[in-house]
C-alpha cells in the first residue's frame, strides 16, 4: 500500500490531482485510514496507468470514468486498442515533423492543410467510446439485443436507404431531397438500433467516409463515393440542427 505523496512521487501526477480523481470517483483510494491518508494497492495503480494513458490520448475525464466503469470493460482488449491509437499518434507525429522540415528547406508559403486531419484517430477514438463508453445509447442498443431484436433486418433496410441516397449523388448534400434522405437515415438509426443524437449522427458520418467496413457496405449499396457523399450531407445537416 502506498501513501498518496509516495503514488505522486511514483508516478509524477500530482497530490492535487489524485485528490480530484478520488473526488469525481474516477480513482478512488483503496483504504483511508482512521488520521485521514489516502492508501493505494496495485490494483488501484493499474487502474491509475489505465487513466494516463486515456489522457495521453486525449479522452476527457469524465469519458475515461465512464470506460473503466463499464461492466463489460476489458483491459487487455483495451489497451490494444489504447496501443493502436498511441501509434496511430506516432505516424500523424513523424509526418507533422517531415511537413514542418519541408516547409521550413521550401519556404513558409507551401499551402498544405490536409496533414493537420485528425479524423482517421477522431473516428477511431469514437469506436472505443462507443465499445466501452457504458453511455445511454449502447444500453439501449445492448438491451434491444437481449430481447432479440433483428438487427440483421434493420441493417439490411438501413442499407436500402443508402441505396436511394446514392441516387441523389448528383445533387449539392444540402439539396432539399438530400438531407430529406439524411433525415430519413437519422429516424430509421432511431427506431431501429439507439438514440441518434445530432452529435452521434456526426460522428456516425465521419465513420461512414473513414472506416473502410462502413465505407465498403455504403458504396456497394449506393455505388462508389456514397459513402463520402453521405459525409458531407450528414455534416450539413447536423450543422444546421445545431445552428
Amino acid at each position: 500500500m502506498r501513501t498518496v505523496k509516495e503514488v505522486s512521487r511514483l508516478t509524477g501526477v500530482s497530490v492535487r490531482t489524485l485528490h480530484h480523481y478520488d473526488a469525481i470517483g474516477l480513482l478512488k483510494p483503496t483504504e483511508v485510514t482512521r488520521a485521514g491518508y489516502r492508501l493505494y494497492d496495485d490494483t488501484a495503480l493499474s487502474r491509475l496507468q489505465s487513466i494516463l494513458l486515456f489522457r495521453e490520448l486525449q479522452f476527457p475525464l469524465k469519458e475515461i470514468k465512464a470506460i473503466l466503469d463499464s461492466p463489460d470493460f476489458d483491459p487487455e482488449e483495451a489497451l490494444t486498442q489504447q496501443i493502436k491509437l498511441l501509434e496511430m499518434q506516432y505516424k500523424r507525429m513523424g509526418e507533422l515533423i517531415s511537413f514542418a522540415r519541408e516547409i521550413q528547406k521550401k519556404g513558409v508559403k507551401r499551402m498544405d492543410f490536409q496533414i493537420f486531419d485528425k479524423s482517421e484517430i477522431e473516428q477511431y477514438k469514437a469506436e472505443v467510446k462507443v465499445k466501452w463508453g457504458d453511455t445511454k445509447e449502447y444500453q439501449e442498443y445492448e438491451q434491444r439485443q437481449k430481447n432479440g431484436y433483428d438487427f440483421s433486418k434493420a441493417s439490411s433496410q438501413l442499407l436500402n436507404l443508402f441505396s436511394e441516397l446514392g441516387a441523389l449523388k448528383q445533387l449539392p448534400p444540402d439539396h432539399e431531397k438530400v438531407q430529406e434522405k439524411i433525415s430519413a437515415i437519422q429516424d430509421f438509426i432511431t427506431r431501429n438500433f439507439y438514440t441518434c443524437t445530432t452529435e452521434i449522427f456526426g460522428k456516425l458520418g465521419q465513420m461512414y467516409a473513414g472506416d473502410e467496413r462502413f465505407k465498403h457496405n455504403i458504396d456497394q449499396a449506393g455505388g462508389e463515393g456514397t459513402a463520402r457523399f453521405a459525409q458531407q450531407a450528414i455534416s450539413v445537416f447536423c450543422s444546421n440542427k445545431q445552428a
